[in-house]
C-alpha cells in the first residue's frame, strides 16, 4: 500500500511539474495573436458596413468589401494574429493554444476574455451594447481558459512531418475528416441558402468545422517549418505541401463564410458562438489526431473539461443576454417565420427596435 501511494504521488508530481519552455512560447504567441484577431473582427465589420452601404453586401453574396481599404486593414490585422497563432501551434498542443482565443491583452497589461475585448470594442466603435451580464460571461471565459492553460498536456515529440502524416491518415481521424467534409457540404448546399440569413449557426458551423481541419494542417506546417529551421529540412517531403494546400482551401472557405456571418449578424453574437464551436471542434480533432489525452491522467482531463464547460457557460450567457437593454429582455418575436430573438439577424433587430 505504501509503495502504491508513493507511486501515485510520483505520478501526480510528474503531471504537475509545470509548463515546458515550448508550452510557454506557445502561450505567449497565442495571447499575442488573440489581441490582433480580436481587433480585426471590429475593423473588418466596420469595413463590411462601409462596403455594404455602397455596394452588394457580403451577407447576400456580394464582394464589394474587396475594394474597401478598411476591410483590408482588418484583414492584415487578422493575418498578423494568425501568423502568431500559426507559430504558437508549432510549439504547443492545440488543446492549449485554441482556448486562448478567449483571451486578449488590453491596455495596462490587463488580461480579459477576447469575447469581452471584442464586445468592448463593439460597444464603442460599432455601438453594440455591452451590459453587466456580458461582463459576467467574459469573466467566466477567462476563468475557464486559465484552467485549461494550467492543465494543458506537454507537446508531443515529433521529428518529421511524416509522423504527422501518419497520425492524419489513421482510420479514426480519416473518419472525422470525412464526416466534417460531408456535414459542411450539406450545410452549404442545403441549409445556408434557406436559413443562412436568419440563423447564425449555419455560417459559423461551416467556419468551425473547416477550421478544425485547418488547425491540424497548420500545426503540421508549423512543425515542419520549426524542424526545417533547426536543420532538418522538411520541405522536400510531399506531405508538407499537401498540408499547405489543405490550409489554403480551408482558410478561403472560412474567410468567405465568416464575412457573411459578420455582415449579417451582430459582432457580439458571431464572436462568442464562433469561439465556442471552433474551439470545440478543434480540441476534438486534436484529441483524435494527436492523442493529447493519452499523455494525461484522468484528473487533468476532467479539469480541462470543467474549464471548457466554464467557457461554454460564459459564452452562452453572452449570447442569451445579448439584447438586454435598460435591464429588460426584449419580448418581440418574428411571427412571420416563427423565430424568436435568437434567430433574428442584426439588420432586422435594428428595424424592430426603431419601429
Amino acid at each position: 500500500m505504501a509503495a502504491l501511494a508513493t507511486g501515485a504521488a510520483d505520478a501526480m508530481s510528474d503531471a504537475y511539474k509545470g509548463m515546458s519552455s515550448d508550452n510557454i512560447k506557445g502561450l505567449v504567441l497565442g495571447l499575442s495573436s488573440s489581441f490582433f484577431i480580436g481587433a480585426s473582427f471590429i475593423v473588418k465589420k466596420k469595413g463590411l458596413k462601409r462596403a455594404g452601404a455602397s455596394g452588394v453586401r457580403a451577407g447576400v453574396g456580394g464582394y464589394s468589401y474587396l475594394v474597401e481599404p478598411l476591410w483590408w486593414v482588418g484583414m492584415i490585422t487578422m493575418i498578423v494574429g494568425e501568423i502568431a497563432n500559426f507559430a504558437a501551434y508549432a510549439f504547443a498542443p492545440a488543446i492549449l493554444v485554441t482556448p486562448l482565443g478567449a483571451l486578449s491583452i488590453i491596455i495596462r497589461h490587463v488580461i480579459v476574455p477576447q469575447t469581452m475585448h471584442i464586445a468592448v470594442l463593439a460597444h464603442f466603435i460599432l455601438r453594440e451594447k455591452l451590459h453587466i451580464f456580458g461582463i459576467l460571461g467574459c469573466v467566466l471565459c477567462v476563468v475557464g481558459s486559465t484552467t485549461i492553460v494550467l492543465h494543458a498536456p506537454q507537446e508531443r515529440e515529433i521529428e518529421s512531418v511524416k509522423e504527422v502524416w501518419d497520425l492524419a491518415t489513421e482510420p479514426a481521424f480519416l473518419f472525422y475528416a470525412a464526416l466534417v467534409i460531408g456535414v459542411v457540404l450539406i450545410l452549404i448546399f442545403q441549409y445556408i441558402p434557406r436559413y443562412g440569413q436568419t440563423h447564425v449557426l449555419f455560417y459559423i458551423g461551416v467556419c468551425s468545422l473547416v477550421g478544425s481541419l485547418s488547425v491540424m494542417s497548420v500545426k503540421a506546417l508549423g512543425i515542419a517549418l520549426k524542424l526545417t529551421l533547426s536543420g532538418m529540412n522538411q520541405l522536400i517531403y510531399p506531405q508538407t505541401w499537401t498540408f499547405a494546400m489543405i490550409v489554403g482551401c480551408c482558410v478561403i472557405t472560412q474567410m468567405n463564410y465568416l464575412n457573411k456571418a459578420l455582415d449579417t449578424f451582430n459582432t457580439a453574437v458571431v464572436s462568442p458562438i464562433y469561439y465556442v464551436m471552433f474551439t470545440s471542434f478543434t480540441i476534438l480533432a486534436s484529441v483524435i489526431m494527436f492523442k493529447d489525452w493519452d499523455r494525461q491522467n484522468p484528473t487533468q482531463i476532467i479539469t480541462e473539461i470543467c474549464g471548457f464547460v466554464t467557457i461554454l457557460s460564459g459564452t452562452f450567457l453572452l449570447h442569451k443576454t445579448k439584447d438586454i437593454a435598460d435591464g429588460r429582455l426584449p419580448k418581440y418575436v418574428d411571427e412571420e417565420n416563427g423565430f424568436g430573438q435568437e434567430g433574428i439577424p442584426l439588420r432586422r433587430q435594428e428595424s424592430l427596435r426603431t419601429s
